[in-house]
């Protein structure tokens, strides 16, 4: 819930992510879908032409987007995510730019799509390859299943048994079976998504709740075959670690010490009393590992300039663990103080003018 790192092995190295690309693929088209529920996809050359593992689509079948992305998360389909992505975007291009933009937007700093089906890919004119870090496809995934505005629906598509569906033609029928083996070996699993490719090796990304903890698990690399079941062990030493090893603590706000000032540049008055905005957050709830505490880190502005405003931001109050910000309050002026300069000088001469000429 808080984003945090609890463990980390080579967490920011840039590596290929197989099918666990398909989470950011499914995000964006159920996004577009909530503005166009029924949006059909004509399969083209492309999607059918896609290699295994793959739905066996045909050029010039007619399908219904939504139905196809249970194909892309259950079977983990590569002709199915190009068809997603050339019904919303227009081609896998501009799809791959929207992947882009949406993991910058939600925090990714070393993530590069090219496709949206996670195959091994490199952009000719970059040199850059598709690709992840682990830290950045656990966030991806916590955007999928705690903030997305599409989130409900995420969620029933990954946690799905299975799904049958036909071309609108009705032709042809197709039936899908979940492959998330996680989903019915640990309890209390929430979502995930499997990966595998020649470069890339075995991918997972999943999330599982115990109890009031939430964790969110991501492995690039673990295991080339024969060893495929190595992803769900380090999950479940993943997840004992997190559940050993941390626990909820409740930390309490307080405000700065004292009566904090700070000078005024040209001000009617030297200096202006600040205080911590906490709103209506008087505590941090947040996990924390045994021998982890909260510090407290207050970065104040040493003046500013009039004329000030209460409420002006001047400075920030940090609540850390070790160098990562968990929450943070602004610190801000309490009063008004104007700025002495030749306007406020004749209001004060006429003030006192006015008070000898008519005195009370």
């Amino acid at each position: 819930d808080s984003g945090r790192v609890l463990f980390g092995k080579d967490a920011d190295v840039v590596r290929p992510m197989a099918s666990t690309t398909k989470i950011m693929t499914c995000i964006l088209a159920l996004e577009y879908l909530r503005e166009h529920p029924d949006q059909t996809i004509e399969v083209s050359d492309q999607a059918a032409s896609q290699p295994k593992v793959h739905l066996g689509m045909q050029k010039g079948e007619v399908f219904y987007i939504k139905d196809l992305l249970y194909s892309l998360m259950l079977e983990s389909h590569n002709d199915s995510a190009v068809a997603v992505a050339e019904g919303i975007a227009g081609s896998v291009e501009e799809f791959a730019k929207e992947m882009n933009a949406k993991a910058a937007e939600i925090g990714c700093k070393n993530t590069h799509f090219i496709t949206p089906n996670g195959l091994d890919a490199e952009d000719p004119e970059s040199g850059k390859i598709h690709s992840t870090t682990a830290e950045d496809l656990a966030r991806i995934l916590r955007y999928c299943i705690l903030f997305s505005p599409a989130k409900n629906e995420f969620l029933a598509i990954t946690r799905a048994p299975s799904h049958a569906f036909s071309d609108l033609s009705g032709m042809r029928t197709f039936s899908c079976v979940n492959h998330n083996a996680l989903l019915t070996s640990m309890e209390g699993a929430v979502s995930g998504k499997t990966g595998f490719t020649g470069k890339a090796g075995y991918c997972y990304v999943g999330a599982v709740k115990k109890g009031e903890k939430f964790f969110i698990m991501a492995l690039l690399g673990c295991g080339w075959p024969p060893h495929k079941t190595y992803k769900w062990q380090d999950v479940r030493k993943l997840v004992q670690y997190g559940e050993t090893n941390f626990e909820y603590r409740v930390i309490e706000k307080t405000g700065l010490d004292g009566e904090p000032v700070i000078a005024v540049k040209d001000g009617v008055e030297p200096e202006v009393k600040v205080r911590a905005e906490n709103g209506d957050e008087t505590s941090i709830r947040i996990l924390l590992g045994k021998d982890e505490d909260v510090r407290v880190r207050t970065k104040i502005a040493g003046t500013i300039q009039a004329p000030v405003r209460e409420g002006t931001p001047v400075g920030q109050r940090d609540y850390m663990i070790g160098d990562v910000i968990v929450a943070s309050d602004p610190v801000l002026t309490t009063e008004n103080v104007e700025v002495w300069d030749f306007g406020y000088a004749e209001r004060i001469v006429m003030k006192n003018t006015i008070l000898k000429i008519m005195p009370p």
